[in-house]
Formats: structure tokens, sequence, C-alpha cells
């Protein structure tokens, strides 16, 4: 569906134009980079191919920067939705296309400084042992930080600190534009539009920052041996091959073929070939 929704919007003038299809395509981008460098590793690791060390800390490298990417994304799609209804007058003057093109290159910027430095502090702190790396998956990253230094560690908290502002900032968001349209009326029913996008939107998002804090409790519980690293390591797996890959799956379904555009578009596409075979 990932590349489906990607081919219309990139491929409409018109769609491709608007900020809210050009979120939604960065963040379907990043998704589908994640899922497939993901993909990748786990084969690998099914195959027993044991990666170089350089090969591993790039492969990890491009899953944090593709999922980094991914949430961030999200965010910016919430404060677009945000800016779009309590400010409709002045949203064009706001958010015009060109102004959202940087502020994409700006998320991939963000999205690629985060990770790298949080490597930089592993390699230069020689925390990247082979032993280690002979399987290449996420929690490597994590059983790296829990015996790393204090530097490591830092930027372990510094990161889950960025996140969880960003989590904050997002409810908030969703709080204020239910308490100023909540007079309108959109909610009187529980199955309008706004009702089900706002539940659609929230269950997205909840499954982007729940795997984190589910990773970040196992890690926390790490360090002060509550659990055995062995089980740690069993429940980072359990998280990340599928509470990570859930709301990846999801986004496509609930946000891309929810736009009426897009719909109309992948339904056009349908309508034509169906035509031209009965022709």
């Amino acid at each position: 569906i990932i590349p489906t929704i990607l081919f219309v919007i990139f491929s409409r003038f018109s769609i491709r134009q608007e900020t809210r299809y050009m979120l939604l395509g960065n963040a379907l981008l990043s998704d589908l980079i994640f899922l497939l460098f993901y993909a990748l590793s786990a084969a690998l690791n099914a195959a027993h191919v044991h990666l170089p060390e350089e090969a591993c800390v790039v492969l990890l490298f491009l899953l944090a920067v593709a999922y980094c990417g991914g949430l961030f994304t999200a965010a910016a799609i919430v404060l677009d939705t945000y800016i779009a209804i309590l400010f409709p007058l002045r949203y064009v003057a706001i958010l015009p296309p060109s102004r959202t093109k940087k502020i994409i290159v700006l998320l991939w910027m963000c999205s690629g400084a985060f990770p790298g430095i949080f490597f930089l502090v592993l390699s230069s702190t020689h925390s990247f042992v082979p032993c280690v790396l002979e399987m290449c998956s996420i929690p490597v990253i994590l059983l790296l930080t829990l015996n790393g230094t204090d530097a490591v560690k830092l930027c372990f908290w510094l990161s889950t600190t960025v996140i969880f502002l960003c989590l904050s900032l997002i409810f908030c968001c969703y709080a204020i534009l239910y308490f100023k349209t909540k007079q309108s009326g959109i909610w009187a029913s529980s199955c309008s539009r706004a009702s089900v996008t706002f539940l659609m939107h929230n269950t997205v998002l909840f499954f982007y920052f729940f795997p984190l804090l589910a990773l970040f409790v196992e890690s926390f519980l790490c360090i002060n041996v509550v659990i055995r690293l062995q089980t740690g390591i069993w429940v980072s797996l359990t998280v990340c091959s599928i509470l990570m890959i859930l709301p990846k799956v999801l986004f496509p379904l609930l946000y891309g073929l929810r736009y009426r555009e897009i719909s109309a578009s992948l339904k056009s596409i349908v309508r034509r070939k169906h035509l031209h075979l009965v022709s």
C-alpha cells in the first residue's frame, strides 16, 4: 500500500503541492525505508549471517534515522492539523509548499543528527565490541547503552527526553484542538468524521510511542538489575518485531487511504484499468 500511495502523491502535481500530503509522503517514505532495512536485518539474523562491524553499525544507524524520521514527521503532521484548524485563514501563509519542503529537510537533518551523535559517542568510547554485534538488531543498541560509559548513558537519556517532549507537544496540541472545537458540534456523534479521525490519530500515535516507552522501562529495569539481561533482550526483540512494526502497518491504512483525494485517485486508477480490460 505504501508505494501505491507514494506514487499517487508524487505523480499528481495538485496533491504534492499541499502541505499535509507532503508530510504524509515523507512519513510513508520513512516507514518504507525502516521496513526494508528491518526486513533485511531480520533476514540476515534468520540466515545466521554475521555482518562486519562497520556494516552492522551502518545498518543500525539507518534504522535509527528512518524511525526518527517517521516519529518527527508524525509530530509535524499533528502540528499541521493544529494550525489548519485553529488558523484556517492564515494557514496557506504560515505553511506554503516552499516552507514545507524546508521543514521536511530540517526533519531529516534532525533525524540524522540525534542517532549520529549517539553513534559517535558509542564509537569514541569503543563500545562497539565484535562479540556483541554478532546479532545485528535494534536491541544491540540498548545492550551497548546499558554496558556503556556515563557519556553513552547521558546521550541515551537525553534522546529519551527529546522523544517524550515530542510526545507531550503532540498531546497538548490534541487537547487544545478538542477543547477549542468542542462547542462547534463536530463531536456530537461518536461516528462523526472528526471523532473517528481523532481516534485514529491517537491510535497510530499511541503505537508509535508505546514501543519506545516499553523499551525505556525495560532498560530501566535492566540497569537496576530487576530483570536479567537475557530477559531484557527477549522483551526488546518482541517489542521491536511486533509493536514497532504495527504503527507502520496502520499508518497508510488509517492516514493515507482516509484522505479523499488519495482514495479518489486510487479508485480512478483502478477504474481506468478495469475499463481498459473491458474494452
